[in-house]
């Protein structure tokens, strides 16, 4: 089986709240066979420290691009960014 990147923008006061909705619309979206190649693979994440003074989007890029293990491990965590108040974006590398 493969793996294929992803990225999802998901609402939540906490970034475990929005990562429940994240899983569960993506669970909606591809069924509940496996191997989705989304986020609905993931049983957690990873918060990912942006260094000051860096957009929150572009420090994902560069970790997805480099393939940092940390959280482009099939079947490990994915990461997390906070985006604003209650927006999150996750990322990472998801069985497919």
């Amino acid at each position: 089986m493969g793996a294929e990147e992803f990225k999802v923008r998901a609402k939540g006061d906490t970034a475990e709240e929005a990562f429940k909705d994240a899983v569960k619309q993506a669970v909606h979206a591809h069924g509940h066979a496996g191997y989705t190649g989304t986020i609905a693979e993931k049983l957690e994440f990873v918060m990912a420290d942006v260094p000051e003074n860096v957009d929150s989007v572009e420090y994902v890029n560069k970790l997805m691009e480099k393939g940092d293990r940390r959280y482009m491990e099939k079947w490990g965590p994915c990461g997390v960014v906070r985006l604003g108040q209650d927006m999150w974006l996750f990322f990472g590398l998801a069985s497919r």
